[in-house]
């Protein structure tokens, strides 16, 4: 019965190949967009921040802020570009301005506190190993100044989420998987015909077949983590740009960033061992894949643009 069943099903997707590949594809599209085309059923309820049973809600301080920074990247439809308080400690993003639905902007209430008002970090429980951090403790104080970012360091870090949604980056890095998979099917194809293997054995057209699903399979994931670095890189990038003002907080930004990491690394053990380098940087989740961009580097680059700006 199996083996009658898979002979069907072998003769059924040979007659359909080319429509199981543009469904597989475009439910791979849809499926990475899903995310931004609907940010406010997805995104919001994954990272909203609440209060006492209720959505937080911003104060008017980040509010002006968040306006600031619209107009300051030159997004001429406000509308599009809509902010939330974020959980977390540093902003989010999601959506395509050009949609009905729009963009969300997650901007995180720490932003909301300073060097003498704390409120915004204090008021947050921090478990770590199943400890809740002692903000008056010396890791709790060391870790509330890597958490507290000057007006300069907040403009930029919401300039780079608002850039990286300006540029259609969503877009972009939802097309690589579909991409790498009608990639991959082409290329099996055209393999199959150059070794002769259409009318060969079946033992060595499924080898053959494996190979290149194998090669479909590395070439999406270097292909994931070049796009993810390009375009956090040019997002850093452009929102460094802005002016110098711009550049000096996203340099204090990533100096925050890398900081509170190392804190993380030394309050979860061994756990943060794993998760966090020495210098700050998050390890990858795989030895052949990067799929973050290192934070040094991304401090560097802002460095140089600082340079530059200064020349």
């Amino acid at each position: 019965m199996a083996v009658w069943f898979l002979r069907k099903a072998s003769v059924w997707l040979k007659k359909h190949k080319i429509t199981v590949l543009a469904v597989s594809c475009m439910g791979l599209l849809g499926t990475n967009l899903s995310y931004h085309v609907f940010p406010e059923q997805t995104f919001k309820l994954l990272h909203e921040c609440w209060s006492e049973g209720q959505p937080a809600e911003l104060s008017e301080k980040l509010c002006g802020v968040f306006q600031d920074v619209l107009q300051d990247t030159g997004v001429k439809s406000t509308d599009s570009y809509r902010a939330f308080a974020a959980s977390g400690f540093h902003p989010v993003s999601a959506g395509i301005p050009w949609l009905p639905a729009g963009s969300l902007v997650g901007i995180p209430l720490n932003f909301d506190s300073t060097a003498k008002d704390q409120k915004g970090i204090v008021n947050h429980v921090v478990v770590i190993n199943g400890k809740k951090v002692d903000w008056e403790s010396s890791e709790g104080t060391a870790l509330k100044e890597a958490l507290t970012f000057s007006l300069k360091a907040q403009k930029f870090a919401i300039a780079r989420e608002v850039v990286y949604l300006q540029n259609g980056s969503p877009l972009a890095s939802a097309v690589v998987a579909p991409t790498c998979l009608a990639g991959t099917f082409v290329c099996g194809k055209a393999l199959n015909l150059l070794l002769g293997l259409s009318t060969g054995p079946m033992i060595l057209r499924s080898l053959c077949n494996l190979v290149t699903a194998m090669g479909g399979l590395l070439c999406y994931s270097v292909s994931s983590d070049a796009v993810t670095y390009h375009l956090d890189c040019r997002a850093d990038r452009k929102a460094a740009r802005l002016s110098e003002d711009y550049a000096r907080g996203g340099l204090e930004f990533y100096d925050q960033i890398l900081s509170r990491n190392r804190i993380f690394r030394g309050l979860m053990g061994k756990q943060g061992m794993k998760m966090y380098a020495p210098s700050g940087n998050l390890f990858p989740r795989h030895w052949f894949r990067i799929k973050y961009t290192p934070y040094t580097y991304r401090r560097t680059l802002i460095v140089n643009i600082l340079r530059e700006l200064q020349a």
